[in-house]
Order: structure tokens, then sequence, then C-alpha cells
């Protein structure tokens, strides 16, 4: 049993190594040209010569600093690399070549509408920064690199914020943004796309849910008011509490006091002036009766 075990394993491994060897000739000759392909180059050379100087202005193409050319040889790529920046050299009936941008492109994802994990409609949009740095990846992986990039944004925006509840979306924004550049980053690897950066703009809410939270905000606040009036009436409740308690133990702390009330009063140019009576002398009197 064991033995039968061994062997199917080693049939496995031999099956995946003469795989893997064909895969990898197969890589190799695919950049190659046949025989016919290379008269077709032949041809071409010997056309420039004979063209020559002329044949220079079809021949010699120039790439800018943040550009590089893919060249197509029969179809296939030349060289598996991309050339420029500067001057490169192309034959008239057998090369083509398509120009990459390496600079940062930004655009605006539209407004999506997104229903979010509370079941609340929201309306998102946001903006995403890329650059290409894989030219040949580019061209041979994607049809159009650019249009690729801006569909699959707008369907990483829905399913991430589908999975984020409101009060995430509107505290979290940050923490989205990274999970959207990862996703989208991943994604494009093999179109030689490179996401640098994600933000989400504005979250606009449906107007019935605008007023409810304005109203709850409005009551908390209230709520709070009310709160801090009662803690603010309790500790001056406490302050006379004690402020009575020192004036019961010196009687003429209260006529001090009360010089105190009418200097307020009289600072103030009031025609009405209030003159404090001794507390003695009416002491005097409720002993009489």
């Amino acid at each position: 049993m064991i033995s039968t075990t061994s062997s199917t394993a080693e049939m496995v491994t031999q099956t995946k190594i003469q795989v893997d060897t064909v895969e990898h000739v197969e890589d190799k000759s695919s950049g190659r040209i046949s025989c016919f392909g290379w008269m077709l180059v032949l041809i071409s050379i010997v056309f420039i010569a004979a063209t020559f100087p002329l044949s220079l202005f079809m021949c010699v193409k120039i790439v800018k600093e943040y550009e590089r050319a893919v060249i197509f040889r029969l179809g296939r790529i030349a060289d598996r690399k991309p050339k420029g920046p500067g001057l490169f050299f192309v034959l008239p009936c057998t090369d083509n070549f398509v120009k990459v941008d390496l600079r940062t492109v930004s655009f605006d994802i539209p407004p999506q509408e997104i229903l979010t994990k509370d079941s609340v409609t929201v309306s998102v949009d946001g903006v995403v920064y890329f650059r290409i740095h894989c030219p040949i990846s580019s061209v041979a992986n994607v049809s159009n690199a650019h249009s690729s990039t801006r569909l699959l944004a707008q369907t990483t925006l829905r399913n991430v914020l589908g999975t984020k509840n409101l009060a995430e979306l509107l505290s979290d924004r940050e923490g989205i943004s990274l999970s959207m550049q990862e996703s989208l980053d991943e994604a494009t690897d093999p179109w030689g796309i490179k996401v640098e950066r994600v933000e989400i703009k504005d979250v606009k809410l449906p107007q019935q849910l605008q007023r409810a939270m304005a109203a709850e905000a409005e009551a908390s606040r209230e709520a709070r008011a009310k709160i801090i009036a009662a803690e603010g009436e309790m500790k001056a409740s406490r302050a006379l509490k004690e402020a009575s308690l020192v004036i019961a133990e010196s009687p003429s702390g209260l006529q001090l006091r009360y010089l105190q009330t009418l200097n307020t009063i009289a600072a103030e140019k009031n025609s009405t002036i209030i003159f404090p009576l001794p507390i003695d002398m009416l002491q005097n009197f409720m002993q009489r009766k």
C-alpha cells in the first residue's frame, strides 16, 4: 500500500515537471520568429538600405521621458521590454509600436447609489490615482487599461461600501480608502497598473435621513444641556450651603455681605437704594413679642 502511494506521488511529480517543461519551452518559443518572418525582416532591411536616407524618417521614432514604446514585430513583442525614452528604430514593414504614458493619472468615480449594511441608501463618489508600471502588461494583458480601471473602481466602491454601516461610512473614510486601494491594486496588478491612492470625495444622504439625523442630534444636545444645567445647579446649591454655614458662624459676615450688595447696586447708578437693616435690632423686637 505504501509503495503504491509513493509510486503515484512520483508519477504526479513527473507529470508536473513535464508540464512545467512544456510551458517553459512554449514561453521561449513564443518570442521567436519563424523562417518566413525572418525573410520579411530581411526584405525590410533591404528596403531600408535601398531607400536610405529617406527611410530614416520612417525608421527613427522618439518617445518622451515619461513615455515608453512597446514594439510589435510581426505581431510579437520584440525584446520583451519597452523602448525609451529617447530614440529607437523600427522596421517600416514588419514593426508597429504602442506608446504608453507612465505618468500618474487621476479620474473621478461617478456617484454610485449604494445600499449599506444597515439598509440605508446613500450616494458616494470618489477619486482614484494610478499609474502604469509595466507597459508590456498594460498593452498585452488588457485591451484598454484606463477604461478597465475606471469600471473596476466603480464596482469595487460598491462592493466595499456594501459591507459597511452608515456610521462606519461617515466616520472611517480613511480605512475605506485603504481597503479600496488594496483591492484595486491587487486586481490591476496583472494589467501592469499601480493604484497609488483612493479617496472618498462626498457622501450624499437622502433628505428624510438628513432631517432625522438633525432631529436626533438636536435632541441629544438638548439632553446634554439639561444635564449640564442640573449639575451646575447642584454645585451652586452646595456652594450656597457652605456659604450659609460660614455666615452662621460669624454674624458680622452677613452685614458685610449686605454692604457688598449695596456697593454693587450703587455702582450701576440705580435710582433705588437699599439700606441694610441690622439683624440685631429685629432680634430685640422679636424677643419682646
